[in-house]
């Protein structure tokens, strides 16, 4: 494999969604569950189906601050004509006909009540504040009315979320509404990541050596993606060693590496993935960062990341944020995006999908572009401007971690024009 690989470089280069699923073909959700307080479990993954174990609320109760009554007390009630009803303390739990109860917004509706008078709509006769004494209803109500019924919200048994959904905040609340204060979710996939080059020192470097960023990056996003980042040390361009390091982490549920995936002397990893397992996809039609790979070692997927800092990321955003969420029991939203008009022309290569960098300056994209009539362009209008940081250069950190997003070139375009509207991928604002 070594000596073809060499010679031929990468005359063949898999689509992107092609070798992502053939990734994702050969990797399996590592099917282990915990139970999580709901307190620690905001963007965890579900693991099992959720039912209701109790109606909310599990009472009938007002919706609005008044009485609470039997409609058919209040029929032809009107302000000429009002209903004349006997009020009852509000610690009674029943009403009988023609009586009244005070009631406040979420407090149970008395027992016989099946309707709520606003407080808007009635005066008390005698007894102060209507503990006793009359209430004058000057408005007829439907039963129903002004009451939220038992299960209103949540009915009882009511299927809640499916096993693979992301908890949010908003899901936290929803389920301590019902009773619960634990769920069942799928443990963090963890991921060994394993920077790799005989060139890299931690700080301090001298001429001819580089400080490693792509383990660290790559680790922290690991993290922000919901899984636990094991941040190895470097290993040296040694086929043993390499070997050794990735061997070491076949308990994790991913192994990372970055360097050493493309096809020069000092390229090691290709041949011991398949040494170690197979290689399934080595070189894909996408820039920057065509030298991916992806392979598997015994059962564990291996991907082997380029090592310029923004092959590197682009590469891990496509590759390792779908496969690890897989293997953690769901799939990879799409990334939030942001239409903005380019400053400048993106070229791509026909065929092969291009992730240019760009920062967005607000409310400039009409005029950044040379466009007089945007401000009219119906609802291109006001668009923030993207600015390529730079057209070419994945080994340049800085073009990737001062931009706001990137713009995708797909496959059959030839590149992008000066002035069109694009999709920004705002790709480090999701999880």
């Amino acid at each position: 494999m070594s000596h073809d690989r060499r010679e031929a470089g990468f005359k063949r280069r898999t689509r992107v969604a092609d070798a992502l699923a053939t990734l994702l073909d050969a990797a399996d959700t590592h099917g282990r569950t915990e139970s999580a307080p709901l307190a620690d479990a905001d963007g965890r993954v579900v693991a099992e189906p959720i039912d209701s174990p109790a109606p909310v609320p599990s009472y009938d109760r007002a919706a609005m601050d008044g009485y609470a009554v039997r409609a058919e007390d209040t029929f032809g009630a009107s302000d000429r004509s009002p209903a004349v009803l006997r009020a009852v303390g509000t610690e009674s739990d029943s009403i009988a006909p023609d009586e009244a109860a005070r009631v406040h917004t979420g407090s149970a509706v008395p027992d016989g009540a099946d309707a709520v008078v606003m407080i808007e709509q009635v005066e008390t006769v005698g007894g102060g504040s209507g503990q006793s004494g009359e209430v004058e209803a000057f408005d007829a109500v439907a039963e129903g009315e002004n009451v939220g019924e038992a299960g209103e919200d949540v009915a009882d048994g009511q299927r809640l979320f499916e096993a693979g959904h992301v908890l949010r905040p908003s899901d936290l609340g929803l389920l301590k509404s019902v009773g619960l204060d634990a769920v069942p979710v799928y443990e963090r996939p963890t991921v060994a990541v394993i920077p790799t080059g005989e060139e890299l020192v931690q700080s301090d470097p001298d001429p001819g050596e580089v400080i490693e960023t792509n383990g660290l990056t790559v680790s922290r996003l690991v993290e922000r993606w919901g899984g636990e980042a094991r941040y190895r040390d470097v290993v040296t361009d040694d086929e043993d060693a390499l070997a050794s390091a990735i061997e070491g982490d076949l308990d994790a549920d991913v192994v990372v590496t970055t360097g050493g995936s493309s096809v020069g002397e000092r390229d090691l990893l290709p041949e011991v993935v398949d040494s170690l397992g197979e290689v399934l996809v080595h070189g894909v039609a996408l820039k920057p960062g065509h030298p991916v790979c992806l392979g598997v070692a015994g059962d564990t997927p291996v991907v082997s990341l380029p090592g310029y800092p923004v092959a590197c990321i682009v590469n891990a955003a496509q590759f390792l944020r779908p496969l690890q969420k897989h293997v953690g029991g769901t799939t990879a939203d799409p990334f939030p995006t942001r239409r903005a008009r380019l400053v400048r022309k993106v070229p791509s290569e026909p065929g092969t999908r291009t992730f240019a960098r760009v920062s967005l300056s607000e409310g400039t994209g009409g005029e950044a572009a040379g466009d007089e009539d945007a401000e009219g362009d119906g609802d291109d209008s006001g668009l923030p401007a993207a600015t390529p940081t730079r057209a070419s250069g994945s080994g340049i950190l800085s073009s990737v971690a001062l931009a706001d997003g990137w713009v995708v070139v797909p496959e059959p375009r030839e590149g992008l024009d000066t002035g069109e509207v694009a999709d920004v991928e705002l790709w480090e604002a999701n999880r």
